[in-house]
């Protein structure tokens, strides 16, 4: 094997030949940024009939030489990676692995490990080292700082210093993590996040309407849930899909999610009609769900967000007055809580999400230390800041009991998470794809905007959370690791 210790400046012929199979985003994202630190010998390859668009596309970038298939760099690459849909892992890895290089390092750029370790395990030589990897974050993101997992699978320690030392350009995060806990941590922190904000998209399409335009939702925690649902969106079916689909872990919890939004709202339904013992099971669920996920907060941590201001800041629609009148008909009429600029609604979404971790099991604040992705951190931080605000959670209930003003929403959202989730169960990437774009094509001319400010949001809150770590460092204050 080449020199573990190898780096961008030494000679080239010393330096390791590194292939990508598969240029989609991630792809390209990877060569980017290998090309950049200095790497000389980068080959790649997408499907044969890209092979052209390819040559184009990096006929003056340097070290990059785009290859007409998997053959020719996996023959020619001390290096591998597959950065390919986890749909089509076992066909790809089946085609090309047995042209591996002989003692090549192998890895996997998947969201679901499952089946790529089974494809590995199964086509590659015995003599290659798998060493697999995901960066836990889109093609979009700056990687620094974000967590990047990485899998000695069946290779000695050089091999993993070896790899450490190739994506170290990259700047990230490294997390250490075998294939059954990656599955496990990605199931936890992405499958049923990306599903709150892919019924969230459904609903709201299925509605006829962009609730940003129509001052129903606008401003705080709504920030969050429009940009971030349409950058979802914006991105290609087939990132969620494999994680929803060829994940176990994930598939229980989307069911569970589901689950939890149509037994909540059925509360709110019976509660709002009179029934005291409903009212009383409402508000003794939630505060299980935020005692369960919630209570062992550590003392001391600042929250995730700050304040509702710091989204304003983002907010696709405009905000009402700052001094409303509490006579207007966008606040609650049944609320006995101060007004407010943010109208009052049930949330429905992010109690959900909170009743689902509290049922699994699943506690968010290890992973969030562990490996969490932009999106899951600003999901948590938002579902932290409504059920840790005593009064914000309790107009969240009250509205949901006796506001009808949103009823209609609610009802689409638990159509649309109970549709979603059969469509995952069903286990059809084309049933996922055609659910998919339909709900992406109700917002096509909306992604530029809302990608821009949602880009701008997240990077504001991860400095946030930067300065924040560094704050609690110095007054001493633990960080949050898997055994707190």
């Amino acid at each position: 094997m080449i020199d573990p210790l190898v780096s961008p400046s030494s000679p080239r012929d010393a330096q390791p030949t590194i292939g990508l199979i598969g240029m989609g985003a991630m792809g390209r994202m990877y060569a980017k940024y290998l090309s950049e630190a200095g790497w000389q010998k980068i080959n790649v390859c997408d499907l044969p009939s890209k092979h052209a668009d390819l040559v184009r596309d990096y006929a003056s970038t340097p070290h990059i030489t785009p290859m007409v298939d998997g053959h020719a760099v996996s023959r020619s690459s001390d290096f591998i990676m597959y950065s390919v849909e986890a749909e089509f892992i076992d066909r790809v890895v089946q085609q090309y692995g047995p042209s591996t290089k002989l003692n090549a390092v192998v890895a996997g750029q998947t969201s679901v490990k499952a089946p790529e370790r089974e494809a590995f395990e199964k086509y590659l030589p015995p003599d290659a080292h798998i060493v697999s990897c995901h960066s836990l974050h889109g093609p979009g993101v700056n990687p620094v700082g974000q967590p990047l997992v990485l899998i000695r699978h069946r290779a000695p320690p050089e091999a993993l210093t070896f790899v450490e030392n190739l994506l170290s350009c990259l700047r990230s995060r490294y997390v250490y993590l075998s294939y059954e806990e990656h599955d496990l941590v990605t199931a936890n922190t992405q499958a049923v996040t990306h599903f709150a904000f892919l019924t969230m998209g459904t609903a709201w399409t299925n509605s006829l309407s962009y609730p940003w335009e129509q001052g129903l939702y606008v401003g705080g925690i709504e920030t969050a849930k429009v940009n971030l649902t349409l950058r979802i969106y914006s991105n290609k079916w087939h990132v969620y899909a494999g994680l929803a689909i060829l994940n176990p872990k994930a598939r229980i919890q989307i069911n569970q999610y589901a689950k939890s939004a149509t037994e909540l709202f059925k509360l709110m339904l019976a509660g709002g009609n009179g029934s005291e013992e409903e009212v009383v099971k409402l508000r003794k669920r939630v505060e299980w769900g935020r005692e369960t996920v919630f209570g062992n907060r550590s003392v001391g941590k600042k929250p995730i967000l700050l304040s509702q201001e710091i989204l304003d800041r983002f907010s696709l629609g405009l905000l009402p007055a700052a001094s409303p009148d509490p006579s207007s008909p966008i606040f609650s009429t049944t609320s006995n809580l101060p007004p407010s600029k943010y109208r009052p609604n049930s949330h429905l979404s992010l109690l959900a999400m909170v009743d689902c971790w509290a049922h699994l099991g699943i506690k968010p604040f290890e992973h969030l230390a562990l490996a969490a992705t932009p999106i899951f951190r600003l999901f948590l931080g938002v579902a932290e800041h409504l059920f840790l605000s005593p009064s914000l959670l309790g107009s969240a209930i009250q509205s949901a009991l006796y506001d009808t003003w949103h009823r209609s929403d609610d009802l689409e959202f638990v159509v649309a998470a109970r549709g979603w989730s059969q469509c995952v169960s069903f286990g059809s990437f084309e049933l996922y794809r055609r659910r998919f774009d339909e709900t992406r094509s109700f917002f096509e001319g909306r992604f530029e905007e809302a990608g821009k400010l949602g880009s701008e949001m997240i990077q504001a809150i991860m400095e946030t959370e930067i300065q924040r770590e560094l704050e609690e460092a110095e007054q001493g204050v633990p960080v949050a690791t898997t055994e707190d």
